[in-house]
């Protein structure tokens, strides 16, 4: 005679006073799980809840509810159903356990059906996707809506062949794609990331863009790869592109990566090119400071790179050019070898190295690193 799951799974729950009420009411949740009294359980993320939206069945019996600083935890039951609703800020995880499969589905979707919040969309926004590793809840995806430029609004900020190789990557298309990798590289200040908002909004329809705030530790943590590699993508469904932007990635792809950064650069390059990356409609962009001799071989070897574009200075025709004024109060202010977008920002609202009268305030310089 086989045992029952409680003595075969015995739960015992240790509580100090370093436990908040919140940690206690998420183990006393899931009690009836481990014991097998409501063997199956359904759950997910809400980035973004709806305002009056309590997640809450009609006749659910609420057992406990915390609130700490920062989350408040609540938990509820119906008849063979559990739920915990854990809220912080304006999202939420929301999980079910019950007696049977279809229970714990329908018990979710009841809650969870039209409690996401879509602010209206505007024509100058695009949904991005930030990846990071949170201590409570490990990998997590949140969605923001970034304002992005049109390229032609955005080109002049670049000089003439950067301008010219961004043409071709903004038309880009699945069916254009030979390589997995896409390399900005060039000194601070010159507009890359400008570049990767402009390119998130020009690609927006068969592509969704996912920003890693925390690429030091994706490809050191496989269980966080797996998880980007797999997807949690907007869309997805429908044969979605992604690309997993990687900013500031010197010590991971310059020349002596291997030595320095271990299996991390090999963990990039499988997922652009290798089996990790089979199967899935993946693209990585990075973005580095490092001068192309700089960078590791493999990285830059034919067929990788989707595109290698260099985000240099303008020249000192094009800035001027860029500063838009024809009395020659400019000329003094930028140099004969240019300067990069960050630059000319500074010097139209009067905060650059040069003394120069500030005629343009109120501009956002934007994102231009």
């Amino acid at each position: 005679m086989s045992a029952k799951p409680q003595d075969a799974l015995p739960i015992r729950l240790n509580v100090d006073d370093s436990d908040s009420p919140s940690d206690v009411v998420d183990a006393l949740f899931l009690g009836r799980f481990a014991t097998g009294e409501q063997p199956y359980s359904h759950s997910s993320t809400i980035d973004r809840v709806r305002t009056g939206v309590t997640l809450l069945p009609p006749d659910a019996t609420v057992l406990r509810s915390a609130r700490d600083d920062d989350r408040s935890a609540t938990l509820a039951e119906g008849a063979g159903w559990t739920l915990l609703v854990s809220r912080w800020n304006r999202g939420a995880d929301v999980t079910v356990t019950a007696v049977s499969s279809e229970l714990a589905e329908k018990i979710h979707h009841q809650v969870t059906d039209g409690a996401q919040d879509e602010p209206e969309p505007q024509p100058e926004n695009v949904t991005m996707g930030f990846w990071y590793v949170s201590p409570r809840r490990g990998p997590h995806r949140t969605t923001r809506q970034i304002a992005a430029g049109t390229w032609d609004e955005v080109r002049p900020n670049y000089t003439a062949p950067v301008a010219d190789a961004m043409d071709r990557l903004m038309k880009v298309t699945p069916d254009d794609i030979a390589g997995r990798l896409l390399l900005l590289h060039g000194p601070p200040g010159t507009g890359k990331t400008s570049a990767l908002r402009t390119l998130a909004r020009s690609w927006r329809d068969w592509c969704q863009v996912d920003c890693v705030l925390d690429p030091e530790r994706l490809f050191n943590d496989v269980g966080y790869l797996m998880d980007i590699a797999i997807g949690e993508d907007d869309g997805s469904a429908k044969g979605r592109w992604r690309l997993l932007l990687l900013e500031d990635c010197d010590e991971l792809i310059r020349g002596e990566a291997k030595h320095t950064a271990g299996q991390a650069l090999s963990r990039l390059l499988n997922l652009t090119d290798g089996l990790l990356g089979q199967g899935r409609n993946v693209l990585v962009g990075v973005t580095t400071n490092e001068d192309l001799e700089r960078l590791h071989p493999a990285v830059v070897r034919p067929g990788r790179c989707l595109a290698r574009i260099e985000v240099g200075s303008l020249t000192r025709s094009e800035a001027l050019s860029w500063l838009s004024r024809e009395d020659g109060e400019w000329e003094t202010a930028v140099g004969r070898e240019g300067a990069t977008l960050a630059e000319l920002y500074a010097l139209r609202r009067g905060t650059g190295p040069a003394s120069v009268p500030a005629q343009h305030t109120g501009e956002d310089a934007g994102l231009y690193l």
